[in-house]
């Protein structure tokens, strides 16, 4: 851990899914939260969407990214994209029968 992390403290970091990069230097991330329910026991799927700095626009859509907790960027951007997880494969082509 280098000086500037230490600075920082601990900031949360969320892994989800890229659903939107049309606004300049900003994506849209899905997050998935998973938990039992409080009264029936059933696991639940929540989803956030997080608005995320990406300085580089490196992150396209259907990408899985990590992001981090940042100081406020702007109205809604509280976080800020630390890496691309893993590349989306595109569209796959249907095949012909």
């Amino acid at each position: 851990m280098n000086s500037t992390e230490a600075a920082r403290g601990h900031r949360k970091q969320r892994v989800g899914k890229v659903i939107s990069n049309k606004m300049a230097k900003t994506i849209v991330v899905r997050v998935e939260r998973r938990f039992p329910h409080a009264k029936l026991r059933k696991v639940m799927t929540a989803y956030k969407k997080l608005y995320a700095h990406d300085e580089k626009s490196e992150a396209k859509v259907g990408d899985r990214v990590r992001i981090e907790e940042t100081r406020p960027l702007s109205k809604i951007k509280r976080w800020r994209l630390m890496e691309v997880v893993e590349h989306s494969r595109g569209v796959e082509p249907v095949a012909a029968e």
